[in-house]
């Protein structure tokens, strides 16, 4: 199993306590949850039912032959209701740790909403003195977090812990694919971002077009319509929502530009972006130093995946069709240096992220993200990749991302020295560059002169 150590460091950690836990598991689909309860049941005394959608009357009735064969090696027959059931847990428990799991929970709560108030019920009048620990989880993230652990539901309150599993970061993912070069390592997960289910769809010994021609483009495959697939599970009216994220993902990023693109009215399409990001799919940002109100907020999609298969599959669907698989990703491939821009500044700052918590950084950052705005200096607008800011705003890094086939030219250095020139005089400002193919000459000479950071692909994997 790659990666999750730390999660299963917290799962230990709570069942090595020795008193009743209630933690709740969220994350969206295909991130790896259940893989990380399987993984940590194999180890323990545990109890796991994962729910389906079927009625309530069935679900009871598989999980009454789940808890009477952990606890009596036998089924006998279904309980008459959840609070007989959930009794019988309570009776058998008696004083052993027991590890209780429902997966996809939100399964259970959707035909029987009561269900949340019968859980209550036992955990407030017998399973808080008990030696239980009980995980409800679910890729529902807005039910998980809104209708378990908001102050409106009836287990409001109950929980002693929460744990959002998130996807992997470029290292973590990197590990899928130990014989790739550090460049196809980073384009792998520019394109896959981190999701286990879709990393482990790509073969390590075929090429990365090799691998877009079978595993996405070709007709069939797994990851050949994945993002639609999983917006009709989670929303209603796919049609605009899928409308919304193709306009995202090809860089119509203001709700004004979104709502001309697709053709809908602004307020409607607040209201859709707000269900987006509730579901993890879509990210609103300020520029980095600026308050969350900001009127310069703009929209993108954080995952890697449905950034890439909205920017070429969706919207060329037919044409990828007639073009046929192997010919489609060549022209794909053609593109990718420019696709890989975005994602490899997200890239760059998980990677800054982690020097931060390593102490190798000039400073520990209170803020990270790009920067645009206004350049007093040349009077007109300016941006940085990557901007790090010190809490007490006095010091700073700006950081360039490249991810070309040439060296980065003296150029580009001029550009980010002349952004620095919209942030205060006073302020304390380190240059950082963080080049796919390295530097001129004259820019590594600079650098040396100047006190600016070079780095390159080799960097980011050390």
């Amino acid at each position: 199993m790659i990666g999750r150590e730390k999660e299963l460091e917290r799962l230990e950690l709570l069942y090595g306590k020795n008193r009743f836990e209630f933690l709740v598991m969220y994350g969206r689909r295909r991130v790896g949850k259940t893989t990380i309860l399987q993984k940590f049941s194999r180890e323990h005394n545990v109890i796991f039912y994962s729910a389906q959608e079927k009625n309530d009357s069935l679900n009871l009735q598989d999980f009454s032959r789940a808890v009477q064969h952990h606890f009596d090696g036998q089924w006998i027959a279904p309980f008459p209701s959840w609070e007989e059931a959930l009794a019988y847990v309570t009776k058998k428990t008696d004083g052993q740790r027991t590890v209780l799991i429902i997966d996809e929970f939100p399964f259970l709560a959707g035909p029987n909403p009561s269900i949340k108030s019968i859980f209550q019920h036992e955990i407030d009048h017998h399973w808080k003195a008990q030696n239980l620990f009980l995980i409800l989880c679910g890729s529902s993230v807005s039910f998980m977090v809104n209708d378990i652990m908001g102050y409106k539901s009836p287990l409001y309150g109950r929980t002693t812990g929460s744990m959002e599993v998130e996807p992997f970061d470029y290292l973590d993912s990197a590990r899928f694919f130990p014989d790739y070069s550090h460049e196809d390592q980073l384009t792998a997960y520019g394109i896959l971002g981190g999701i286990p289910r879709y990393l482990n769809a790509f073969s390590g010994d075929r090429s990365i077009e090799e691998n877009i021609a079978d595993e996405i483009l070709e007709n069939g495959a797994f990851l050949n319509d994945e993002p639609r697939m999983l917006l009709k599970m989670e929303l209603r009216e796919p049609g605009v929502y899928n409308s919304i994220l193709e306009a995202v993902a090809s860089g119509c990023n203001k709700v004004t530009e979104i709502a001309d693109c697709i053709h809908e009215d602004k307020t409607k399409c607040s209201k859709y972006l707000a269900a987006l990001q509730a579901i993890r799919l879509v990210e609103k940002r300020v520029p980095c130093g600026e308050p969350e109100t900001s009127r310069k907020t703009v929209y993108t999609l954080p995952d890697q995946f449905y950034r890439f298969w909205y920017r070429y599959v969706f919207r060329n669907r037919s044409y990828y069709e007639w073009l046929g698989p192997q010919d489609a990703a060549k022209e794909i491939m053609a593109e990718l240096p420019d696709f890989m821009g975005t994602a490899f500044e997200e890239i760059c700052r998980q990677y800054l992220i982690r020097q931060a918590k390593l102490r190798k950084l000039p400073f520990i950052p209170a803020k990270i993200g790009k920067w645009w705005g206004n350049n007093p200096a040349i009077r007109a607008q300016d941006d940085v990749d990557l901007l790090l800011l010190d809490k007490k705003g006095s010091e700073a890094i700006l950081c360039e991302c490249k991810f070309t086939n040439r060296l980065m030219p003296m150029e580009e250095y001029d550009d980010l020295a002349t952004a620095a020139k919209a942030f205060p005089g006073e302020m304390k400002k380190t240059l950082m560059f963080i080049s796919k193919s390295g530097f001129t000459a004259p820019v590594e000479r600079r650098a040396r002169e100047e006190g600016a950071i070079l780095l390159t692909l080799e960097d980011l994997f050390l």
